[in-house]
């Protein structure tokens, strides 16, 4: 099989295409024939040698990064049953990476997900690891008719789910992102209010526009999410997910207060928490992309451009969910 391996700490160009023998499923387990595989921006840091924000453990070299894929069941370890080959599945691989590659093996008692014919492969990928995170999002903090949401993350895979059910609640909604490109596919979502946050006074002209608003879900930190933070009204909530400018959104008690606002970081245990925990949400997920609510926005990559999708993800050059295609 054809797979993706760092076999060195670095720049994208550390991640090198081989050739490696094909997998065996042990015990309990089935192989899947990748047909898409996801790529998280804690791919690029683990890639770097750093563990990033949700401390995931440094990998041993040389390692075969990758825990989101899609593909068809193709051949079963002892012990499962035969039912599950030849179905169409999405998967997440846990702490344990191995998703950029044509095979991939997974526990069939873990976060293994009989898809829906409906659910294309690239979908699929981003269900079960960006859209599972949305959903948490949501179930912690859900949006209301009666809120005026804004998105600063908009054009992001999570952003772009978010908006969606932020806008099918009945709120009024703004959506952010940086750059022309990224704001002209803003268009497609129907957002109330549609911003470029990297042009002068932004923030100004959704206040000029909503009076402030109610709810922020905050992906990007840094000084695009202190100036999401400011245009919070009294009682209003911060919801922080992620911060993909660089750093986290700087905040204290005294702005808690100043502001009458709430604010607070959706991931780790809160999320596991919720029913299901994890896997419950990635379910979920799958569920509202079957549906038709939720329509993932995604950015694909043959397998052997996984440096390119790296580099392109690094440089926030890319729209939605970035995924690897095995054909």
């Amino acid at each position: 099989m054809r797979a993706i391996r760092l076999h060195e700490f670095g720049a994208p160009d550390r991640l090198v295409l081989d050739e490696l023998p094909d997998l065996t499923p042990a015990p309990g387990e089935v192989r899947i024939a990748v047909e898409a595989a996801g790529v998280h921006l804690v791919d690029t840091t683990l890639r770097r040698g750093d563990p990033g924000p949700v401390s995931l453990p440094r990998p041993e070299l040389p390692t075969i990064p990758g825990r989101e894929i899609a593909g068809v069941v193709d051949q079963l370890g002892a012990g499962v049953d035969p039912a599950w080959l030849g179905r169409r599945v999405a998967a997440h691989l846990g702490a344990v990476p191995g998703g950029y590659a044509e095979q991939a093996v997974t526990a069939v008692d873990g976060q293994l997900f009989v898809l829906p014919e409906q659910v294309g492969w690239a979908d699929a990928v981003a269900a079960v690891g960006t859209g599972r995170t949305a959903q948490g999002v949501l179930e912690l903090e859900p949006p209301s008719a009666d809120d005026v949401v804004l998105v600063p993350s908009a054009a992001g895979g999570m952003g772009w789910l978010l908006v969606q059910a932020a806008r099918e609640s009945g709120a009024t909604v703004v959506a952010a992102a940086g750059g022309a490109e990224k704001v002209s596919r803003l268009a497609e979502l129907g957002a109330d209010l549609v911003v470029d946050y990297r042009a002068p006074g932004w923030d100004e002209r959704v206040r000029a526009a909503t009076g402030g608003v109610s709810l922020v879900y905050d992906g990007v930190g840094g000084a695009v999410g202190r100036c999401a933070l400011e245009l919070l009204r009294p009682g209003g909530r911060l919801v922080m997910f992620g911060y993909s400018g660089g750093r986290p959104t700087q905040f204290d008690t005294g702005d808690v207060v100043r502001l009458g606002i709430t604010a607070g970081w959706s991931l780790g245990p809160r999320m596991t928490a919720l029913p299901g925990g994890i896997p419950g949400l990635a379910r979920r997920a799958l569920d509202r992309v079957a549906s038709g609510a939720w329509r993932p926005l995604v950015t694909p990559y043959p397998l052997a451009e996984a440096a390119r999708a790296h580099a392109d993800l690094e440089q926030r050059r890319v729209l939605g969910k970035v995924v690897l295609r095995t054909a």
